[in-house]
């Protein structure tokens, strides 16, 4: 068998295709909101809120605007503005940095695992400051970061632990939700999320009662109601017509979730022990949710295999290309080459291939086996 076949295209994630399929339950979800007239909150975000809550494991569930909402959200919950230092992993999506920025604190770098490529407790406790107040682990890829050892370190020191979940719905550790394993959880429904809007969405999640009502209070212009303002807020609202929309999804998730379970599985049986990439671990006790199936190139040219790939009409993509620490608009923080190096070797070698829940038999073997004929001449 040769590649994917003439006009087949396997891609990363087919948003289309999966608005096709429930259309139908969708187009009445929309409906209902617009024959509602609550166009602004109501019973939809609601309902959401209480049918998540549960799922991930805590008492509150807040509906936001975005996943970078959420974390700043949470940031000023915490406290943090000038003066506080919010540790981040090195590598992983900007807004989990950028928020840290916007809430006015200052970003510092911790390194890596090689394993799990989330942040090391090791590294974390090596970069704390007398000015930090606040960790950010992200669950990254789909996986949860080592929080029992996380919180060891940072509870004697009154460090907060804010959980980047905006990767991980679903997934758990040691039968902890993700959503549930910090003060306060921050999470994205960005359209390629393994529980996607159609648009942007976020949602904050705590078992504290008092940091609940401070995120709501954040989130509507830092009022409680009744045009009293006891702190400079924003307006953070999903929107219903949203809420209504991944109410539907919501349905399907565990679906899902089993088929990009079964993909990854595939994947990695195949790629098993090949001395030229290393496929994503699965650390003790987690379950992973694979929103992105990421590798390793451990021989050869990551852009190379990526190039080969594409040739072929398979849909690859990189996340990401430059670690947090040597970003342009972070030059100011001091960092340079060679400071975090396991995150800048995952910047150089990893390559995430589709993994999402609708791939046919045919195009898991076509991408498997164009992976392993070019790993193949690598070594």
């Amino acid at each position: 068998m040769r590649g994917v076949g003439i006009g087949m295209r396997v891609r990363m994630l087919d948003t289309k295709a999966q608005f096709e399929s429930l259309r139908q339950p969708i187009l009445e979800a929309v409906e209902r909101v617009l024959s509602s007239g609550q166009w602004i909150g109501g019973i939809e975000v609601r309902s959401l809120e209480e049918e998540l809550a549960p799922r991930l494991g805590c008492r509150h569930a807040i509906a936001v605007a975005s996943g970078t909402d959420a974390l700043w959200l949470s940031l000023k919950t915490l406290g943090v503005g000038p003066g506080v230092d919010v540790v981040v992993p090195a590598f992983t999506f900007f807004a989990t940095a950028g928020a840290v920025v916007n809430a006015g604190g200052r970003p510092i770098f911790a390194d890596i695992e090689r394993e799990s490529m989330n942040i090391d407790p090791s590294s974390f406790a090596r970069v704390i400051t007398e000015r930090t107040r606040v960790v950010i682990p992200v669950d990254l890829f789909g996986q949860c970061a080592d929080y029992d050892a996380l919180r060891r370190i940072a509870q004697p020191q009154g460090i907060a632990l804010l959980e980047d979940a905006a990767q991980a719905i679903g997934a758990t550790l040691d039968g902890r939700p993700a959503g549930s394993l910090g003060d306060l959880a921050a999470l994205s429904f960005y359209p390629t999320k393994n529980l996607g809007a159609c648009g942007d969405a976020g949602m904050v999640t705590t078992d504290d009662d008092a940091l609940a009502l401070k995120v709501r209070r954040y989130a509507a212009h830092g009022s409680d109601g009744g045009y009293v303002h006891s702190v400079t807020g924003t307006n953070s609202r999903l929107d219903p017509i949203q809420a209504a929309i991944l109410r539907v999804k919501l349905t399907h998730l565990d679906r899902w979730q089993r088929a990009r379970e079964r993909n990854a599985a595939f994947y990695a049986a195949r790629f098993a022990g090949h001395p030229a990439l290393l496929p994503p671990a699965i650390g003790a006790g987690r379950r992973h949710v694979f929103h992105q199936y990421v590798i390793r190139v451990l021989k050869g040219s990551r852009d190379a295999l990526r190039q080969h790939l594409a040739d072929r009409g398979i849909e690859t993509g990189i996340y990401y290309p430059l670690p947090l620490h040597l970003q342009e608009c972070f030059a100011g923080l001091g960092a340079r080459p060679g400071d975090r190096p396991i995150s800048e070797r995952a910047a150089e070698s990893c390559l995430a291939l589709p993994v999402h829940p609708d791939l046919t038999d045919q195009a898991l073997n076509s991408v498997t086996q164009e992976t392993l004929r070019w790993a193949d001449a690598q070594t």
